[in-house]
């Protein structure tokens, strides 16, 4: 554990009853950091986010906080901050009231508690809807009062479940900056749960991605999105075309076939982006099955003896049309290389 490690997870196991879910997980995060746990459905995730906040108590390891080893501290004991998904604001309440809440149940009252609520509300640029109900905001600023409710109580991790996934896509981007301002100014640890590879990228500074309740990959966004080690990280972020490597030979869904060029010393597959398959050249064909202009890009499908190949070009190009028998070429250069 370095000396800016705040959170460790050390061999983190989390059952459900005799079900396994997570096993043996080893995760540090450094104070400031602002960490994605990222995944699909039942990897792992949201019940390991469930453990740091003391809602889960583990069938072994340990959860240690700036420390201290508060792996069977109650909840309301531990000072992490969770913002649900679905933000669980007190409609009766006004916006003060529901970022008092908490403090109220600490006992702070008078001029300490008005001062520590304003400096919430401020923090997230609503200091002037204090007296406005939870009805009367939108669904972006029902979201900064939550934040601004766990802000307040100072925690030393925040953990926020799914905290864009009920937004509109011009308000989940608005979010995303407001996030990323509200942390680097408090200077927070975040910790956030997704299943959006787009959210995760371009909020955090280290992406664990999970499979199966085991670290797959762990690296910053441009390690996940750029050198995906394993085939699963590849086709989660977006490397439609992806082939292991079988005797020499790259397989797919269809027949393994050879590459002109020398497959890489100890790969274990090959894969490309749409964008880097070539399309018009190369001794690869395939016949168009599907075509789509998208704005900037033109996506095309070809049926071919390897499988289906996923291809993207400017929209510049000229289109080609349904049924039409297209030359490519997939060139090991324009790969990432797949250690697994």
């Amino acid at each position: 554990m370095s000396d800016q490690t705040l959170l460790s997870l050390n061999n983190l196991t989390l059952s459900y009853g005799k079900n396994t879910v997570v096993d043996r997980l080893n995760l540090e995060i450094e104070k400031g950091e602002l960490i994605a746990l990222l995944g699909p459905s039942g990897c792992g995730k949201t019940t390991t986010m469930r453990a740091i906040a003391g809602l889960m108590t583990p069938s072994g390891g340990e959860i240690v906080l700036d420390g201290r080893d508060v792996t069977r501290v109650p909840p309301n004991k531990r000072e992490v901050g969770l913002m649900f998904q679905s933000y669980a604001l007190f409609p009766h309440l006004s916006v003060f009231e529901n970022v008092a809440f908490g403090l109220k149940l600490k006992g702070m009252r008078g001029s300490d508690l008005s001062a520590r609520v304003g400096e919430g509300l401020s923090a997230v640029g609503l200091g002037d809807y204090a007296d406005r109900r939870p009805a009367d905001l939108s669904g972006g600023q029902q979201q900064r009062v939550a934040l601004a409710r766990s802000l307040v109580m100072d925690p030393k991790v925040l953990l926020l479940d799914e905290p864009l996934s009920n937004l509109d896509a011009r308000l989940r981007l608005e979010m995303r900056t407001e996030l990323q301002r509200v942390q680097k100014a408090n200077d927070l640890t975040m910790v956030f749960v997704t299943h959006d590879q787009s959210e995760a990228l371009s909020l955090a500074d280290r992406i664990v991605v999970m499979k199966d309740g085991a670290i797959e990959q762990l690296g910053t966004p441009e390690d996940i999105y750029n050198r995906p080690e394993s085939a699963f990280v590849a086709d989660f972020v977006g490397f439609e075309n992806i082939f292991t490597v079988e005797t020499g030979k790259l397989k797919g869904k269809g027949e393994a076939f050879t590459l002109p060029e020398a497959l890489p010393a100890g790969a274990k597959g090959l894969a490309w982006r749409p964008r880097f398959v070539r399309l018009g050249e190369g001794a690869f064909s395939g016949t168009v099955i599907g075509a789509a202009f998208v704005g900037q890009m033109r996506e095309y499908v070809l049926e071919t003896p390897l499988g289906q190949i996923k291809v993207d070009v400017d929209a510049s190009a000229p289109a080609h049309s349904l049924g039409q028998q297209l030359a490519f070429d997939l060139r090991v250069e324009d790969a990432v290389i797949l250690k697994r």
